[in-house]
C-alpha cells in the first residue's frame, strides 16, 4: 500500500518538475533564437528616450519592486501606462530581462513598467500564481501614484507579458479590471496558460481517465493555485471553482478588453488546447481580439518568425488604436 502511495507521489513530483523544466527550456530557446526583426522592438534607454528608475517599492517583500521607464517628453497632460510582466515559469525571471521592450514602449511615449513578484522556490514555498496575481494587483495603484509624483499623470493602461507574465497579465486584465485605478484598454501577450481544465493538459497526460492522471493534475493545480485540490475534486470537477481565481479565461465576458495573443501549436509547456478554448471564449463574448498561431513552434515561438513579427506589428497597431499618445502641450 505504501509503495503504491509512494509511486503516486513520485508521479505528481515528476509532473510538476516536467512543467518547471519545460518552462525554462521554452524560455531559453526564445532567448537564443532571437529573430533579426526583433531589433525593431529593442531600444537602448538613453536620456533622449527618457529616464529609468529601478527597484521602486510597492510592498514590504524584497521582491515587491518595479522599474519605471518615463518618456523624455514631460509636457503631456496625461500618459498611458504599459505594464509588462516577466516570464520564468512562476519560479524564475526578473523585470530587468524585459528592458528592451520596456525601453521601446517608453520611446513611443508611454510610461512603461516592469514588475517583480514573489517567485515560488525554496525560500518562498507559499508563493503561487494566486499570490503573485495579488501582488500585481497591489502594485498598480503604487505605480500610478509614483508616476504622478514624477509628474506623469496616468489616465489609462495596458498590461502584457510573456509566458508566466502573460498569465498574470490576463488575470489582471480579465479578473481585476473593475478594480483597476485607471481603465485597462488592452491586453497583449504570448504563450501564457489561461485555464486549467484537466482534459486540456494532455501534454502531461492529465486527460487520461486514471488515478495517476487525476493525482498528477491535483498536485500541479494545487501548487499553482495555492489551494488543496484532491483527485476526488478532479474526478467530480469541483476543482474548477478552486482554480477560478487563476483561470483568466473564466473571467472573460462581453466587457473584456481588446486582446492580442500568440501561441505555439506544438507547445509542450502550456497546452495548445487551452489556447483554443481561450479563442472560443473571445468569440463567444464578442471580444475585439487577434489570435496568432505559430504552426511550427513550441513554447519559444522560435520556428515561426513571420507569425511572431505579425503579432508584434499587431500589438503596435492595437496600442496606437486603444492607447493613443497625446500630443505635447507645447505644440
Amino acid at each position: 500500500m505504501s509503495l503504491k502511495k509512494g509511486g503516486r507521489k513520485m508521479f505528481i513530483f515528476i509532473c510538476i518538475m516536467t512543467f518547471v523544466v519545460c518552462f525554462l527550456l521554452g524560455i531559453g530557446s526564445k532567448v537564443v533564437l532571437k529573430p533579426s526583426w526583433a531589433k525593431n522592438y529593442e531600444v537602448k534607454m538613453t536620456p533622449e528616450v527618457g529616464t529609468l528608475y529601478t527597484d521602486l517599492s510597492y510592498g514590504e517583500k524584497e521582491s515587491n519592486r518595479f522599474d519605471m521607464y518615463l518618456p523624455h517628453d514631460q509636457t503631456k497632460k496625461h500618459y498611458g501606462l504599459i505594464v509588462y510582466l516577466h516570464a520564468g515559469g512562476f519560479i524564475s525571471g526578473d523585470k530587468s530581462g524585459d528592458k528592451d521592450i520596456l525601453s521601446w514602449l517608453c520611446s513611443k511615449g508611454y510610461v512603461a513598467v516592469g514588475i517583480n513578484y514573489t517567485l515560488f522556490n525554496e525560500d518562498n514555498p507559499d508563493a503561487n500564481v494566486y499570490t503573485q496575481s495579488l501582488e500585481i494587483k497591489n502594485a498598480i495603484p503604487h505605480i500610478i501614484e509614483q508616476a504622478k509624483q514624477y509628474g506623469y499623470s496616468i489616465d489609462q493602461m495596458a498590461i502584457a507579458g510573456g509566458s508566466a507574465g502573460h498569465t498574470l497579465a490576463m488575470i489582471y486584465a480579465y479578473r481585476d479590471a473593475k478594480t483597476s485605478p485607471v481603465p485597462i484598454q488592452l491586453l497583449f501577450g504570448a504563450i501564457g496558460p489561461s485555464s486549467f481544465y484537466k482534459e486540456d493538459w494532455n501534454i502531461y497526460g492529465f486527460d487520461q481517465n486514471t488515478d495517476e492522471a487525476r493525482q498528477g493534475a491535483a498536485g500541479l493545480f494545487s501548487v499553482m493555485s495555492g489551494t488543496q485540490i484532491t483527485s476526488e475534486m478532479i474526478q467530480d470537477q469541483t476543482y474548477l471553482e478552486k482554480v477560478k481565481p487563476i483561470s483568466a479565461l473564466m473571467w472573460i465576458n462581453e466587457e473584456t478588453v481588446p486582446s492580442v495573443v500568440a501561441y505555439g501549436k506544438y507547445d509542450k509547456v502550456q497546452p495548445f488546447k487551452g489556447s483554443q478554448r481561450l479563442l472560443k471564449a473571445y468569440q463567444d463574448h464578442h471580444v475585439d481580439y487577434q489570435y496568432f498561431v505559430a504552426e511550427h513552434s513550441g513554447h519559444g515561438l522560435q520556428n515561426d518568425n513571420k507569425i511572431y513579427y505579425q503579432y508584434m506589428q499587431t500589438v503596435e497597431a492595437y496600442l496606437d488604436k486603444y492607447i493613443h499618445v497625446e500630443e505635447s502641450v507645447n505644440k
